[in-house]
């Protein structure tokens, strides 16, 4: 898709060029632009995931381990998240937990790429609605939960959710719970999924020790 409307764009500017007039047609080359520019995110967004999931299946996932206040690497997550909503309709809201402070021991850089991914995942299958991410202190750990009003998560996917290439959907490879679950253990903490008990949407959640 990248290269086909790469070559749409060169010939349409040699004809612009050829004929002096390009006013007409620089909404479409910006629409178009921004195609190339959200395709080429996902195929390098493909091309991490899988050198991550090399470096998880050889056992060479290397954590670089800091005290980081939970609250800021969440919300700045949330924000850039916001940011590439494209869908009026689905309200992204986080709900900051009421037990102050919660410092934790992580890899900064990876423990956003897994809230990315879990917030992506639920932005993919939320056509209207809202999702919500909650943090709450649970017996010395730091409980965080990601819970849309999507379709929920089909009864064959549950038990083989976070293995490889686990998907039904045409976007994506199936990768991303997948590695979401190697660094949440890598950091000792544990991830699960399950359907809303309404019947309305997925719940995904993931759990951290808290530094004491």
């Amino acid at each position: 898709m990248i290269i086909g409307l790469a070559q749409i764009l060169r010939s349409r500017k040699m004809r612009n060029d050829a004929s002096h007039n390009n006013s007409l047609t620089i909404d479409e080359d910006y629409k178009l632009l921004d195609i190339i520019v959200r395709n080429a995110k996902k195929l390098l967004l493909l091309e991490e995931n899988i050198l991550d999931v090399a470096r998880i299946e050889n056992k060479s996932l290397k954590l670089d381990i800091e005290e980081c206040d939970l609250d800021d690497v969440i919300a700045s997550v949330v924000q850039d998240t916001r940011d590439q909503i494209d869908n009026s309709r689905v309200e992204l809201l986080y709900n900051k937990g009421e037990d102050g402070i919660l410092m934790v021991l992580v890899d900064k850089s990876m423990l956003e790429q897994v809230l990315s991914n879990l917030l992506s995942n639920s932005i993919k299958f939320t056509k209207a609605g809202t999702i919500s991410l909650n943090v709450e202190e649970k017996d010395n750990q730091a409980l965080v939960t990601v819970k849309d009003t999507g379709p929920g998560i089909d009864p064959e996917m549950l038990p083989r959710l976070f293995s490889k290439f686990a998907t039904k959907s045409e976007r994506g490879a199936g990768l991303g719970l997948f590695i979401c679950k190697n660094i949440i253990e890598a950091h000792g903490g544990k991830i699960w999924a399950e359907n809303n008990s309404d019947g309305k949407g997925a719940k995904f959640s993931f759990s951290l020790s808290i530094k004491n």
